[in-house]
């Protein structure tokens, strides 16, 4: 995950998955749990933000869960959530 102001008051999120994850099936399947689990937890981030997130290739086999709480974790390491 990287982490850029923009100096606007809205979060843009990008999220990169690259083809040594799997087909297209999977890597637009990853990126729309990414993008979910980041809906549901936008409250939670501080505003003014581009998040990009990489995907790497051992999200392939991970599910919501899994993808949710790394999101989260990654959010956390980075400092970017409100307490």
């Amino acid at each position: 995950m990287y982490i850029y102001h923009n100096n606007t008051d809205r979060n843009r999120i990008g999220i990169s998955v690259s083809k040594k994850v799997g087909n297209s099936v999977v890597r637009h399947h990853l990126t729309r749990l990414i993008r979910e689990s980041y809906r549901l937890n936008e409250e939670m981030f501080n505003s003014g933000l581009d998040i990009v997130v990489v995907v790497r290739e051992a999200a392939a086999s991970a599910n919501f869960d899994e993808i949710q709480k790394s999101l989260l974790h990654l959010a956390n390491l980075h400092k970017v959530t409100r307490k």
